[in-house]
């Protein structure tokens, strides 16, 4: 298939040459195309450039399908690399009781939190969760999301976790979009386990990892070394054990505290560390120079009233940052990265090109995929949206309350709903 985008308003993110990443100053850079035209081949982003040259350079070519974007901007699609879309049920009586003031440790004493939703996945079955966890993609889709970090952490449980891992490869499998899988046994402490913490990380480390390595259900393995849930200690020898079977870490830390957390992720080479609320100049500083992507979760915070992660001292350290959506059901329910875009520049006071970067390449860095998504650059894979008709970049984040992703291309494919 041969598929011809013309009369673009704006192409944004091209790269002429790949980069892995953009950080500190080159955040706020951007490069874009006016007035430009894109040509996808099968799968694949064949060649770009203004108008003026695509009848010199295509005089004779025959086009499949024509898509005329005047007035439209195209970007690359959204990598989302963190989620935990798969789960039993929303939790919207939790967030009646936010509302009235319990704080999470009271919620999660009256039966609420993660572990609600491990109790209540152990009694799903395997097809209710696969389709509505799809139905949550389709609707990222329409949003612009174009890959998606996945991850299991609601089991809680050798049988429960390998469950959650399966039905994120059937997605994997079956999802028009770019999925990675990430192992997040260690995700809470179970009720049983709450006063021997040391013997549930004995059952991750012992049982859980290498069945999830010998079935080859994970690309990454995660721990939420937090204040109140894994120690530093507990998350080393899990990521050891995880590194042992050639699981890269991804790591939450830093939501709830200056807990040692970035340190530790930078120690055992995580890909990236997430959430990073609480960030003073020893976990700034350990970053730099570094193949670790800092990584924001403004969805969190804003949906938990939670203190901002200090965005403006990373970018001018020198550092590079990551937005992703973290879709949960419990503190983050939604997956819509034109939101979390906004939310970059309102509550972060982010450049609408460095919301951008953090968005794209930024997060594809962060999956493990910037080689392949993340930009408009010529042999990576064709995904990519179309706007509805818009003045420029800074029109997505400043219309934070609608969808203006008009037509969306995955796989050099556009998509039908």
């Amino acid at each position: 298939m041969k598929l011809l985008l013309e009369n673009i308003k704006e192409l944004v993110q091209v790269e002429e040459v790949p980069v892995q990443f953009k950080s500190g100053k080159q955040m706020a850079q951007l490069n874009t195309v006016k007035d430009a035209f894109l040509i996808i081949r099968d799968e694949l982003i064949q060649d770009f450039g203004p108008m003026s040259k695509l009848k010199d350079v295509y005089k004779d070519d025959d086009f499949l399908i024509e898509i005329d974007c005047s007035n439209r901007l195209v970007y690359p699609s959204y990598c989302d690399s963190h989620t935990h879309l798969v789960y039993p049920a929303p939790r919207e009586k939790e967030f009646v009781d936010r509302i009235q003031g319990l704080s999470y440790e009271e919620i999660a004493r009256k039966g609420g939190g993660i572990l609600n939703s491990a109790k209540l996945l152990h009694n799903t079955p395997d097809e209710k969760l696969y389709y509505s966890a799809m139905e949550r993609i389709f609707e990222m889709i329409k949003t612009g999301t174009g890959a998606i970090e996945i991850k299991s952490g609601y089991g809680l449980n050798t049988k429960d976790e390998i469950r959650m891992l399966k039905i994120i490869k059937w997605i994997k499998e079956t999802a028009p979009v770019c999925v990675r899988s990430t192992f997040l046994g260690a995700h809470s402490i179970p009720e049983q386990y709450k006063n021997n913490v040391s013997a549930y990380v004995d059952l991750v480390v012992n049982e859980m990892i290498p069945q999830v390595a010998a079935e080859e259900l994970a690309d990454f393995i995660d721990v939420f070394c937090d204040k109140g849930f894994f120690s530093v200690e507990d998350t080393e020898r899990i990521l050891m054990a995880g590194l042992k079977y050639g699981l890269r870490p991804k790591l939450h830390a830093n939501e709830l505290g200056l807990t040692g957390g970035v340190q530790t992720g930078v120690k055992y080479n995580a890909l990236s560390v997430d959430h990073l609320e609480f960030m003073g100049p020893d976990e700034i500083e350990s970053l730099k120079n570094t193949g670790t992507m800092p990584t924001i979760l403004p969805g969190a915070a804003f949906f938990l009233g939670m203190k901002l992660s200090p965005v403006r001292e990373m970018i001018e350290a020198g550092l590079p940052v990551a937005l992703a959506s973290d879709f949960n059901p419990g503190s983050s329910p939604s997956g819509n990265m034109n939101f979390i875009s906004s939310l970059g520049c309102i509550n972060y006071k982010m450049l609408p090109e460095e919301v951008i970067n953090a968005t794209t390449i930024n997060t594809a860095y962060a999956m493990g995929i910037s080689d392949r998504l993340g930009s408009i650059a010529r042999g990576k894979t064709a995904n990519l949206f179309i706007t509805s008709e818009m003045p420029g970049i800074e029109y997505l984040p400043y219309s934070f309350g609608s969808n203006l992703v008009e037509t969306v291309i995955l796989n050099g494919e556009v998509q039908s709903f």
